[in-house]
């Protein structure tokens, strides 16, 4: 049975986020609120939980995962960004955009798309997150929270919790929460391909 931690939004309780983080480094797996929509997150190195996701989205070894980090620090230690392409991610960021970029060699290879060695990355405009990433001091690997023959995220914690009660380990609720995932913007070739619509802006890569 999943745990449920109903935080503030703005101001989440220190308590929560540090129980919520120690399972996640227990080998846990959570469903998590963002600043676009719910999305599952577990531990960079975690396989099980990985398997978890998988199982849980019916996803294929092409998907794309992603690995939430707290700032540009961070994630450049994980994908490797040229000049233009920092500037044109720097302008929304933080915001509800996915990139898709080379993955340096501190990423580890079950989260590479098999052909092209690439990541999803992005940086989260939203304090429940931040609080999350903070606390765990490393990125936290994410997927949407899609669930298979469905158009739209989960977006309320209760059903979530009710949903996958045995499929995660914790449910952090902060209310109201978007129903659309990320913009993805694939960046693998050096230029910007818009590969989903989602809450972010596309026009500013199109």
């Amino acid at each position: 049975m999943a745990r449920f931690f109903d935080v503030h939004p703005h101001d989440p309780q220190p308590r929560a986020i540090a129980q919520a983080v120690k399972m996640i480094r227990d080998g846990g797996l959570i469903a998590y609120p963002t600043d676009s929509c719910y999305a599952l997150g577990a531990q960079m190195g975690n396989k099980d939980a990985l398997d978890r996701i998988r199982s849980i989205r019916h996803l294929d070894d092409k998907h794309h995962f992603t690995l939430v980090c707290r700032d540009f620090a961070q994630l450049g230690q994980f994908v490797n960004i040229g000049n233009d392409v920092f500037r044109s991610i720097k302008a929304v960021t933080p915001g509800s955009y996915t990139f898709i970029l080379p993955a340096t060699k501190e990423v580890p290879k079950r989260l590479l798309h098999p052909k092209k060695k690439t990541v999803g990355v992005r940086i989260p405009d939203n304090r429940v997150v931040q609080a999350l990433l903070a606390e765990l001091g490393e990125p936290l690997l994410s997927s949407t929270l899609l669930l298979p023959d469905e158009d739209e995220p989960l977006t309320v914690g209760w059903e979530i919790k009710e949903r996958l009660d045995h499929q995660v380990d914790a449910v952090i609720d902060a209310g109201d929460c978007g129903a659309e995932p990320t913009t993805v913007v694939d960046f693998s070739s050096g230029v910007a391909e818009v590969v989903r619509l989602g809450m972010g802006d596309p026009s500013r890569f199109e």
